[in-house]
Parts: structure tokens; C-alpha cells; sequence
């Protein structure tokens, strides 16, 4: 299927190729299984092709990519790619590259482009809002997949997200944890004693290490200990179990496979082997509804409590962006007499 371009174009005829395209491909919307909306930077549009492409496969979707640039800009511009199947495979994609003052509002050309009667899913593959509600694409959607491992402090990215967490929020740290999580529980199937302590072997700034630290305490109720290995990822998990007996499960860096070890019993070889972003992305789209294993993990992991009760609707706080491109703009803004609340805050709740 050939690729269609818009170049500066408007977003009412991103919607008319679409449909069109559409008709003469032979796609039909109720074979969708959700919208994934998609917000990423321009050095990374082939990388979230390619993750949803794998995704995809399993889901089919209405695949939004979002870039945006320039912000500051006085001139707003819009450049589409349209593709129906071919490359992406079985999904319908929209990539939109927004300059100027657009890109503060992607929201006016993606809500006609959602498909309808589907949950709607927004994937930051990049920095995400601080405050996912001051942004409307996190707000319109049920489900919002963030990657701390995008950020320069990946472990305060998932301290920022705990704060701002709301039910239906996750992060795919989260899914990189699960061949871990998997192999941990296998490992208690023929063994149900008690954890008496535990040990996360990692490097400090390892997300997925507070998040695999937090699910072994609201699990086992025990509280992990962390220390730093010789690598740059998550090595080893280490139990002292309440009969005296230890369990250890440690990843080999080269091989694909982890070691479990228990006392007194044979090691046991397992496969532990890091997959690719597409089946991660995969594995968070296979859930629509709140996850809560993941929000009592990142409650203990970072010491906040209760996440899983917070209000699950999204409130939207427009805050403009583009007053921290512009310094100038910004000490203006803070010397001029506060507005009433009124003008500051526009809100809606997502439905």
C-alpha cells in the first residue's frame, strides 16, 4: 500500500484522506480493537512504527503518531503521512508532524481521527508532561503508557508519575519486569514459605528494579533491599525465607537465560531474555482497565499509599508550553497581576 502525503496541510483534509484511503484499501472500522495515539520525537518515529507494527499484529488499532517541533513558532504548519496496511501492517496510521502554535493543540486534529466506539490509548515515547493532565491527549484516553527509561533520572520520572498517578496510568518498566515477576511466582508454585528479606541486585537509577522492589513488598509484605551490581541492568533477586532456606534468581548478561537457585534442590536454567519494545507495548494494550498490581507496586516502590483509590477520570488543566521556551514570556507572566481563576483553569473531565 502506497503512502499518501499532505504536506502543509489542514486537519480536515488529514480526515477526508483517511476516509478515503480507507474505502479504497477495504478497511473497516469495527475490525479495530482500539485508537493508539502515540506522541513521540522526530529522532524516534521509526522506532514507534516498528513497536507498533508488533503490536498491531495483536491489536488492531488506529495508529496516531504525534511529533511535535517548534512550539515558539508564529507559523503553524501540519505535514501528514497516511498508510492503510502495508508497512505498518494491519493498522490504520496517521503520522502528524505539528509546528508553531498547532503543536500545543494536537488535540483539534486528533479527536476527529479517533475511531469510534474504541477505547482510545496514549503512548508517550518521549518526556511526558509532568502533569499528564495539562496535556489533552493523555485525558481524552482510557489508558496512558509513559517510559521513565526516556527520562535523564528514570527512577525520579517514576516518582513524578506516583504523584501524578491516576487509575488507568502505567509505565512499560512495568512490562519489562514481567518475565522477572513470572519466574519469582513460578518459583513459590511447589514452595509457598514465607519471605523473611529480600534483595534487588541493580544499578541505582534502574526503574524497573523500584518498581520488581515494590511488587516483592505488596506481595511478600517485606520491604527490599537494593544493591548495585557490576552491570547496567537488573541482575539478581535474592529471598531469605523464613524456614532458613534461600532462593536466588540471577540473569546472565549474555545468554538470555537466568539461574534459579534454592537451597538444598538442583539449579534450574530459565529463560529470561529482553524483548522488544513492540511486545512490551503489546502486553500494556492487552488491558484496558486499571492495573492494579502495577499501581500497589508503584505505591510501595515509592513510598506514596493508596494510589489504586484515587478519582479514575482525568481532569484537563491547560497550562501553555510554550511559556518554558521563552524565558522572556515567562517573568513576564510572573510579574503581572494574577488572573481570576476563571481565566486560568479550563477544565473537563474525560469521559
Amino acid at each position: 500500500m502506497d503512502m499518501i502525503g499532505l504536506w502543509d496541510t489542514t486537519g480536515i483534509e488529514v480526515v477526508k484522506a483517511l476516509a478515503n484511503e480507507r474505502r479504497s484499501a477495504g478497511g473497516l472500522t469495527s475490525g479495530l480493537a482500539l485508537t493508539l495515539i502515540a506522541v513521540v520525537d522526530e529522532r524516534q518515529v521509526r522506532e514507534a512504527e516498528a513497536a507498533a507494527t508488533i503490536a498491531a499484529s495483536a491489536h488492531p488499532c488506529r495508529l496516531l503518531i504525534i511529533v511535535r517541533a517548534d512550539v515558539t513558532q508564529q507559523r503553524s504548519r501540519l505535514d501528514a503521512e497516511i498508510v492503510v496496511g502495508g508497512r505498518l501492517g494491519p493498522c490504520e496510521a496517521v503520522v502528524m508532524r505539528m509546528q508553531g502554535r498547532l503543536a500545543l493543540h494536537a488535540e483539534s486534529v486528533v479527536m476527529p481521527l479517533l475511531a469510534p466506539d474504541v477505547p482510545v490509548v496514549t503512548w508517550w515515547q518521549c518526556t511526558p508532561p509532568e502533569r499528564i493532565a495539562y496535556d489533552p491527549l493523555g485525558v481524552v484516553a482510557d489508558r496512558r503508557i509513559t517510559d521513565s527509561a526516556q527520562a535523564e533520572d528514570p527512577v525520579a520520572a517514576l516518582r513524578v508519575r506516583s504523584d501524578d498517578y491516576v487509575p488507568g496510568d502505567t509505565d512499560l518498566a512495568w512490562s519489562r519486569i514481567t518475565p522477572w515477576r513470572t519466574l519469582l511466582a513460578g518459583a513459590f508454585d511447589a514452595n509457598r514459605v514465607g519471605v523473611r528479606a529480600a534483595t534487588v541486585v541493580a544499578p541505582e537509577h534502574d526503574p524497573t528494579a523500584l518498581l520488581l522492589g515494590g511488587w516483592l513488598e505488596a506481595r511478600l509484605g517485606v520491604h527490599p533491599t537494593r544493591r548495585s551490581g557490576s552491570g547496567r541492568i537488573m541482575e539478581a533477586v535474592e529471598l531469605q525465607l523464613e524456614d532458613g532456606n534461600e532462593m536466588k534468581l540471577t540473569r546472565d548478561l549474555n545468554a538470555g537465560v537466568a539461574t534459579l537457585q534454592r537451597t538444598g534442590q538442583p539449579d534450574r536454567i530459565l529463560p529470561l531474555t529482553r524483548r522488544p519494545l513492540g511486545d512490551e507495548l503489546a502486553e500494556e494494550l492487552r488491558r484496558l482497565d486499571p492495573d492494579q498490581p502495577y499501581a500497589a507496586a508503584l505505591a510501595a516502590g515509592t513510598g506514596k499509599r493508596r494510589l489504586d483509590e484515587r478519582t479514575a477520570p482525568r481532569v484537563h488543566i491547560w497550562k501553555d508550553p510554550a511559556l518554558a521556551e521563552r524565558p522572556e514570556a515567562s517573568a513576564a507572566a510572573s510579574l503581572a497581576p494574577a488572573p481570576e481563576p476563571a481565566a486560568l483553569v479550563e477544565e473537563h473531565v474525560a469521559s
